[in-house]
């Protein structure tokens, strides 16, 4: 069985890391650089860095805070924000990240995925999900409406429709955040996660709500997640990667040990 990954997640607005609870009230937590040259050195799996105001702004992201980045680690670093063109991609990818993350811009143009797909490898495109929940509807079958602009602007688009279709499309992984989950520490919004998980043959990453260890083995068993953001509860030092990744090993999710 594969490793399930621990990812740590830096939100980045003008060149510093911030933290909000449902996609509001953001409040400066530190540097990005310093910040991912700690969780490497703590044994993160990966890393997610995201402009989260590049989209909203309809600006380029800031590519050399993405170069200082890849810098200071060795593991697997998605990068998002504000990313249009195959060109924006060919930049990001060259600045040091393994993977580009896609959100508003994929919406868009759908082509995009698939243009990027045949340009990098699937294995480079990583679908950015931003879901809030819904009454189900005719648009929404499925309970769960995409907002892009950092959750700004509701789409009336299916979440689980867009999953499978961007899929089809070449996508090689989703990052699947809960806007009603994030930054509240109160638990990753299983339902979606399952749903989207069990709907797609690519890797799904959950995101949005982690609080506890004990948040993180549900959705990487019950949520059937392949892989687990996680951003306050390590921001704020509440717990280190290592603690997490020795609760989840002692109840038996696999997962990448370091000492």
């Amino acid at each position: 069985m594969l490793s399930k990954r621990i990812i740590p997640c830096l939100d980045v607005r003008d060149g510093r890391t911030t933290k909000g609870i449902k996609f509001i009230n953001n409040v400066d937590v530190g540097d990005p650089v310093e910040m991912a040259r700690f969780y490497y050195e703590e044994g993160a799996d990966e890393l997610v860095f995201y402009d989260i105001t590049a989209s909203s702004d309809r600006r380029e992201i800031m590519i050399e805070v993405v170069r200082r980045v890849a810098a200071e680690i060795f593991i697997p670093f998605s990068v998002g924000g504000g990313l249009r063109t195959l060109e924006d991609m060919r930049e990001v990818l060259l600045a040091g990240a393994e993977k580009v993350s896609v959100n508003t811009a994929a919406l868009l143009n759908p082509g995009l995925i698939a243009d990027g797909a045949e340009a990098f490898g699937s294995q480079c495109i990583v679908l950015g999900m931003d879901v809030r929940r819904v009454a189900v509807s005719a648009a929404t079958p499925s309970g769960y409406e995409m907002v892009i602009h950092g959750g700004r602007t509701p789409m009336g688009i299916d979440a689980l429709w867009w999953a499978k279709e961007a899929e089809r499309l070449g996508a090689g992984e989703i990052c699947l955040n809960s806007i009603d989950a994030d930054g509240t520490q109160e638990g990753y919004e299983l339902t979606l996660t399952r749903m989207i998980s069990e709907a797609v043959s690519i890797p799904v990453i959950a995101s949005g709500g982690a609080g506890t260890p004990e948040h993180l083995y549900q959705v990487l068993s019950a949520g059937r997640a392949d892989a687990a953001l996680i951003a306050s509860m390590v921001h704020y030092g509440t717990y280190t990667i290592s603690e997490i990744k020795q609760y989840l090993h002692s109840k038996g999710i696999p997962v990448r040990l370091t000492w």
